[in-house]
């Protein structure tokens, strides 16, 4: 069986739950890249001796040489500084570009057809950068938040209505930051509208949280940010490409005038198949998500502006 080549650039908790949920699979070969090479290299060597024990033949290597990275399908950036307590995305920002700049020139020297999925933060900021540095088109690179997001707003629901992940419909879009919106309108249980089981004060409660989520694990873990929630969304975003499910999912993406956006990465449904993003799927959005959805934009825009002034595109 041929296996699907993956690089993972960051070694750290994040990357490593990637790999080490793609090498389960038997379906995928991984090169995992970091500065620290004994770090990438000791995780790939537990993650190989762990396939053992399920009888997947996925090989996995670890370097600081991208070498190794040579006719890869598909590159997940994960490398960067971690938020820290208190630390808003916007502040990563300077230190995380000269590092994304970086590792998509290296990327690009070894597997420049590679479809690159961004999970560094600020993830549309820095997603908007790796599209400049790649030279790839729009539809070859995407960020990964706003899969992590709606994992998060549905959690919130079950919790609230013991009620089964296969019964919420939901989504959420916008920026991956506090400004992200919910779509409310649009969020069902079974055929059920959320509204009609909830009161506007229950619903606001959970976009809170869910705006608040990551913010939330960052406090408790108060050394990192998570990683689980995260690897597995990168995961979802891979599976749907490489065997072209052509799945709905909120992605950041290149916007060219779809939902009156244009000229920054941003958070919006997209059918995500062999061709990556091969649609920005419209949804119509009420009143209050689109000033929402408004607010979001101003806040991405203000960020990539800041982007552009640190680095030279």
């Amino acid at each position: 069986m041929r296996r699907i080549k993956v690089t993972i650039v960051g070694a750290g908790n994040v990357g490593a739950t990637v790999a080490n949920i793609l090498a389960l699979k038997g379906m995928f070969d991984v090169a995992m890249v970091d500065i620290d090479r004994d770090l990438a290299k000791g995780k790939s060597l537990d993650i190989q001796q762990q396939c053992a024990l399920v009888g997947s033949d996925s090989r996995v290597e670890g370097s600081n040489d991208y070498s190794i990275t040579e006719g890869s399908s598909i590159a997940v950036i994960t490398a960067g500084i971690a938020r820290k307590p208190g630390m808003k995305r916007e502040d990563l920002l300077k230190t995380n570009a000269e590092i994304v700049k970086q590792v998509i020139e290296n990327i690009r020297n070894y597997s420049p057809e590679a479809t690159i999925i961004v999970v560094t933060n600020p993830v549309d900021a820095m997603s908007y950068l790796a599209y400049k540095v790649s030279g790839l088109p729009k539809n070859k690179v995407m960020g990964m938040g706003g899969v992590l997001d709606t994992a998060r707003f549905m959690y919130f629901i079950k919790t609230k209505l013991n009620v089964s992940y296969n019964s919420i419909r939901a989504m959420v879009i916008g920026g991956h930051g506090d400004e992200m919106v919910p779509l409310i309108s649009s969020t069902y249980i079974g055929n059920k509208p959320i509204r009609s089981l909830l009161s506007e004060e229950e619903i606001n409660e959970i976009v809170i949280k869910t705006q608040q989520g990551g913010a939330e694990i960052v406090s408790l873990l108060k050394t990192g940010s998570a990683y689980y929630a995260p690897g597995m969304s990168v995961v979802r975003m891979i599976e749907s490409i490489v065997f072209d499910k052509k799945e709905i999912l909120p992605c950041s993406v290149m916007c060219e005038g779809e939902y009156g956006i244009n000229d920054i990465f941003f958070g919006l449904p997209i059918k995500l198949g062999k061709n990556g993003v091969e649609e920005i799927v419209e949804v119509e959005l009420d009143s209050k998500e689109k000033e929402m959805l408004s607010k979001s934009v101003e806040s991405v825009k203000s960020t990539i502006k800041l982007l552009k002034e640190l680095i030279t595109l």
